[in-house]
């Protein structure tokens, strides 16, 4: 098997792997059976899921709380929550720009948190996505006003941080108000992370978690990403007046609300990268888990796992032993262009000139909802013979980065990766898959003793 055929099938499995490692129906089900989460003395207990694993994270809830529950909500974005319990209402919306349909779906969260009491229990299953769901503007706000805001800010590379500032000040669930609008009801919160770091409050822009951040803050982000002045003028009148003392804050930590809410961690890009080195160790590569917060521009990021993949081949070329690194986290692409991509595809592409003519370097970038940017492809991969090949498609990647078009980039050299949808997300995985013609021949040798001692070796 040639090195670059080997490296594909590798980079595959390990990513297969750790996605496996992340299914959210067992994370939750072991969550919720554990005993501080008894529910027997709650007169109702709502269940709502919501976000791109909301299918999984509801079907774990229900292995879990059958019998205890008396209603559940699914809402994911457009084709993810149809998998959920037939008895679950079933919500879609858009994502990452909200939509109509998915105002229609925040209206259902809305109307079930505000219905509960003290002696009530909402059960939430919060995963990737959740912010762009959860819409519900305030009075003064359309729709339309988010989605301009949203799609400029997506537009000039702002960090998640500062998108959901913006986010939690110009609705009426995010930043700790699902919490306010459910309260006094006893809550349990079961968070999926799919940011950096985990922080509870960026998540899913924290619906039941306290809000370190204002008004201010949010004007602030604005003013980085173009100035105020730019944005709608509603928007821009809301938040003024929530600097003024005119709009309540969000609640901030120490509000009472919060007194009887939980909230658990149950899993995240931690899980799925040690997952992903178990995976690359047990094919015979020497790893490395590097970081599981990566950021920075996916281009740059993708330039430095070319340099880091040259640096291993040379450790590779010495001791004749296959290597791997790992990194977890989330790039940001800063659109300039008008082509199709995503983050994932856009660190291959910027990958790809520092790897031309490199034998046995591949680098694979991949988001683990399947889902990278406005596309079908979960990410993308490349390695020494990605430019040359795209030469003979008349392509060139600096012309495709200038334009941000990796997604016609690599469907034409067929080194798009498509997964489909995976029901779960907690960020980005990136992998340098690293041999030579002498480790290839060692590996694929200790695979064939291996297939013998087991017995599973094919006739000659």
């Amino acid at each position: 098997m040639s090195w670059p055929t080997r490296l594909r099938e590798d980079a595959r499995a390990i990513f297969d792997v750790a996605v496996a490692e992340v299914d959210p129906g067992p994370l939750v089900q072991a969550a919720l059976e554990r005993a501080e989460h008894d529910l027997s003395e709650c007169t109702r207990v709502e269940l709502i899921s919501v976000g791109k694993a909301c299918a999984g994270m509801a079907q774990g809830a229900d292995e879990a709380l059958l019998d205890s529950a008396t209603a559940g909500l699914a809402f994911g974005p457009r084709g993810t929550a149809l998998a959920s319990p037939y008895w679950y209402t079933v919500y879609e919306g858009g994502h990452p720009v909200p939509d109509e349909a998915g105002l229609e779906g925040a209206s259902a969260v809305y109307h079930v948190a505000r219905s509960l009491d003290a002696n009530d229990c909402l059960v939430l299953l919060i995963s990737g996505g959740t912010s762009a769901l959860l819409t519900l503007p305030p009075d003064g706000i359309e729709l339309e006003d988010v989605r301009v805001v949203t799609e400029r800010l997506l537009e000039a590379g702002a960090s998640i941080e500062e998108l959901n500032t913006v986010r939690k000040h110009i609705d009426r669930l995010k930043g700790g108000r699902l919490a306010r609008v459910a309260a006094p009801a006893r809550v349990i919160a079961l968070v999926l992370s799919d940011v950096v770091g985990d922080p509870l409050d960026v998540i899913g822009s924290g619906p039941v978690s306290p809000d370190p951040t204002t008004f201010a803050d949010a004007i602030a982000v604005l003013e980085r990403h173009g100035g105020i002045g730019t944005y709608p003028e509603r928007v821009r009148a809301h938040l003024e007046a929530g600097r003024a003392g005119r709009a309540p804050e969000s609640p901030e930590p120490g509000d009472p609300i919060f007194e009887r809410v939980v909230t658990t961690l149950i899993g995240g890009n931690g899980l799925a990268a040690e997952a992903a080195r178990v995976a690359a160790e047990a094919r015979g590569y020497r790893t490395e888990l590097l970081t599981t917060t990566k950021v920075g521009e996916s281009r740059e990021v993708g330039e430095e796992l070319a340099e880091l993949g040259r640096r291993m081949q040379s450790g590779a070329l010495e001791s004749a032993t296959p290597a791997c690194a790992i990194m977890a986290g989330e790039t940001t692409v800063t659109v300039t262009g008008s082509g199709k991509g995503g983050r994932n595809q856009e660190v291959a592409l910027g990958a790809a000139p520092g790897l031309a003519g490199t034998e046995g370097v591949l680098v694979a970038s991949i988001g683990t909802d399947g889902i990278d940017g406005p596309t079908d492809a979960a990410g993308a991969l490349a390695d020494g013979q990605t430019v040359a090949r795209a030469s003979t498609h008349d392509l060139d990647p600096a012309i495709s980065l200038a334009d941000n078009d990796a997604y016609r980039f690599f469907s034409a050299l067929d080194d798009l990766i498509v997964t489909g949808p995976t029901g779960t997300n907690v960020m980005d995985l990136m992998l340098v898959l690293v041999t030579t013609e002498e480790a290839l021949r060692a590996m694929e040798e200790a695979e064939a003793a291996a297939d013998v001692e087991d017995g599973t070796a094919s006739e000659p």
